[in-house]
């Protein structure tokens, strides 16, 4: 089966253009180029929240080999093995895509559920080089644009779009974009309830905190959750520059006003808690993205390998008095997390429980979930 028969371009803005062909759907795109150095988990990516807007490189040449696992949700309404309920990438760059894939979960090819979603892909890229661009460039705005097949067949959509500029990108709210629209609340009565400022979560975040033994109530990015009744405050991850979310600061620093809560933070969560504390965010040069950025717990010699996805990161030098650096990144020596020196309140920047992998830090869970139960008991 050939899907591929269209001819495709990824143009960025400072010119330089990268020729491939069409395997996705056939209609133009825009958004900022990223690069993501993960060896595996296609599904979960292009399915995570965190990637709305971006268009997303894979330095590993080989994708789509194994398929695409069920996108069926469960009971509860979580996915059974995505991060979502669809595809948040604009689009997907690939070196090798895969026709032939082989897995005993897969029900599809990449190929396939692309379309299904109307998500390009162009493969036959020389992701190494446009990866070296974007480290020694930073990351950019692109467009993707498709052309006639080989026969002269049009593709789906053939108007070019216009190019956004980086500045229009980072001014616009893409956690409102993701946030749920309303309250939701996962498992029963009777049990701890966390609040879960819903950002852009990742499905496997709220799948860790119920087999926990919590009852997760999961509330918009701009909810007022003080007028609930609940144990523990969760801040998820999600897209875009924090700065964007700033009508969450003041119900975070209300929750912080009840100095025996306990607070967990991931990714822009993180990035969330650090600003209602009152320290600084900056953007990154080209961003972490993959399942092997080095952390060590400061303090210790202790090292992990933790999975990660953003742009943006905490200025630890700006960090109040009262609060500490917790991880460190071992190839940049950026802030990995920070926790309050007295308070049951701490984030990290990585993804304890990434899907797919690696999962060092899922111990992280039951500290939070030991705070909760302290917390309950006094």
């Amino acid at each position: 089966m050939n899907e591929t028969n269209y001819n495709a371009r990824l143009i960025l803005s400072d010119g330089t253009t990268f020729c491939g062909h069409s395997f996705g759907y056939e209609a133009p795109t825009q958004g900022e180029v990223v690069f993501n150095t993960a060896m595996t988990g296609y599904p979960e990516s292009l399915t995570d929240p965190s990637y709305e807007g971006q268009i997303l490189t894979f330095t590993y040449p080989l994708q789509g080999n194994y398929g695409v696992p069920s996108t069926a949700l469960r009971p509860d309404g979580l996915p059974l093995r995505m991060e979502s309920d669809r595809i948040h990438a604009r689009a997907i760059i690939v070196s090798d895509y895969s026709a032939a894939f082989s897995h005993w979960e897969a029900e599809e090819s990449l190929a396939s559920w692309l379309k299904r979603e109307q998500v390009p892909g162009i493969t036959g890229i020389d992701t190494r080089a446009l990866t070296k661009l974007l480290r020694e460039q930073g990351v950019m705005m692109g467009r993707i644009e498709i052309e006639c097949d080989g026969n002269g067949a049009a593709p789906t959509v053939n108007e070019p779009v216009k190019q956004m500029t980086m500045e229009e990108y980072d001014a616009t709210n893409f956690v409102a974009e993701v946030s749920c629209s309303g309250v939701t609340t996962y498992s029963e009565a009777g049990r701890p309830r966390v609040v879960l400022l819903d950002c852009g979560v990742k499905a496997n975040i709220i799948r860790c905190l119920l087999d926990r033994g919590v009852s997760v109530v999961r509330v918009p990015w701009d909810y007022d959750f003080n007028t609930l009744q609940y144990d523990a405050l969760f801040l998820s991850n999600g897209p875009g520059d924090p700065d964007t979310c700033e009508a969450a600061l003041p119900h975070i620093r209300q929750a912080m006003q009840r100095t025996s809560l306990p607070i967990f933070g991931i990714c822009l969560g993180h990035q969330l808690l650090a600003k209602a504390a009152g320290a600084g965010v900056y953007k990154l040069k080209y961003g972490h993205r993959s399942h092997n950025q080095p952390v060590r717990q400061v303090g210790t010699e202790r090292c992990f390998i933790t999975s990660q996805n953003h742009g943006f990161a905490v200025d630890a030098e700006t960090l109040p008095a009262d609060w500490e650096a917790l991880f460190v990144n071992l190839n940049d020596g950026s802030n990995e997390g920070i926790r309050h020196k007295t308070h049951p309140w701490f984030s990290v920047q990585f993804h304890p429980e990434a899907a797919s992998g690696p999962t060092d830090t899922e111990f992280l869970f039951d500290e939070f979930i030991q705070s909760i139960h302290s917390s309950t008991q006094v």
